[in-house]
């Protein structure tokens, strides 16, 4: 298949998934040595799960697919621009490359504007509106120091 196809099949997701009214109209696919891998709808209403994001989605499924935590070697086509959240996600997978159809400024038209988390994310923490407090933290830091120590780690 081609590029141009996997963005089909991607948009293709995301109004099937809108039609059967299981959340927002996203759509996603993770392609692998030209194998679709992964799939995903945006299910954040029907699965009552604010992370479930056609990406993150997809991700998941990619990930139990080839049983392995690390995409890399793989590329997203997405119907849309990640939003943070997803756009994070995929960083942490290791992707290689994000293909988008509509672009953040289309979804905020339609009422998915992520714009002030963006905002929100490069505010010192003491600005931001959701208030965080730093709690434990040298609790914390003995688990850090034992991950140090640990020999059988895996690193991701």
């Amino acid at each position: 298949m081609t590029s141009i196809e996997y963005m089909r099949e991607a948009i293709a997701l995301s109004e099937n998934g809108m039609k059967k009214g299981c959340g927002g109209p996203f759509g996603a696919i993770i392609v692998k040595n030209e194998q679709v891998i992964g799939r995903g709808e945006n299910q954040v209403t029907s699965c009552n799960d604010p992370t479930a994001h056609a990406e993150i989605v997809a991700i998941r499924a990619a990930c139990q697919q080839i049983n392995s935590f690390s995409l890399k070697g793989a590329v997203i086509y997405s119907s849309c621009e990640p939003c943070p959240m997803c756009l994070a996600a995929l960083y942490w997978a290791r992707i290689d490359k994000i293909y988008y159809a509509a672009n953040r400024d289309d979804a905020a038209k339609i009422k998915f504007d992520d714009s002030w988390i963006y905002k929100e994310v490069s505010k010192p923490i003491f600005e931001r509106e959701l208030p965080m407090e730093e709690l434990l933290r040298s609790e914390a830091q003995l688990v850090f120091d034992e991950w140090l120590m640990k020999q059988d780690k895996i690193h991701y």
